[in-house]
């Protein structure tokens, strides 16, 4: 998955956008900030990691880890900003369900103090259903990868 480096940031999502484009809140919202490079296609969201994230209270006490499936789960929420964005006009709502996760690999430990970019790659979408290649990294080493599917359910307001 190339191309996410050196590129032109076309528009950065803050909080307040992310939070109209997909319902999670706190404690599961797991991004902090979405990079759009190419609308509808790609995108690099941003996870600080910090000592107080409150799975950290269990995962572990002594050496805290971000686990991995919360990973999965911000790379899946920054996934579903570049969706919504696209697909929903200001009159709309709807629901992104995460589907599938395959070929995940998880290949260094998230820590406090790490931040997260994470990427995201529709590599095909019919409609509502989609499939993306994702990658999360912390200072340009990829330390998860994997490939999702997804379907968006609209939902009337």
């Amino acid at each position: 998955m190339n191309g996410f480096i050196g590129e032109e940031i076309v528009a950065t999502f803050d909080l307040e956008r992310i939070k109209r484009l997909i319902p999670h809140r706190y404690p599961m919202l797991l991004v902090d900030k979405v990079h759009v490079l190419e609308r509808g296609e790609r995108a690099i969201g941003i996870k600080n990691v910090t000592a107080n994230e409150p799975f950290f209270m269990g995962h572990f006490p002594e050496k805290p880890v971000m686990p991995g499936v919360l990973i999965i789960e911000a790379l899946a929420q920054t996934a579903a900003v570049l969706a919504m964005d696209i697909l929903l006009s200001d009159e709309e709502e709807a629901l992104v369900y995460l589907t599938s996760v395959d070929n995940a690999k998880f290949r260094q430990q998230v820590v406090p103090g790490d931040q997260l970019h994470l990427h995201v790659q529709k590599e095909k979408a019919r409609s509502f259903l989609w499939r993306l290649a994702v990658q999360a990294k912390v200072d340009g080493k990829v330390v998860t990868e994997a490939s999702l599917s997804a379907v968006i359910e609209k939902r009337p307001r």
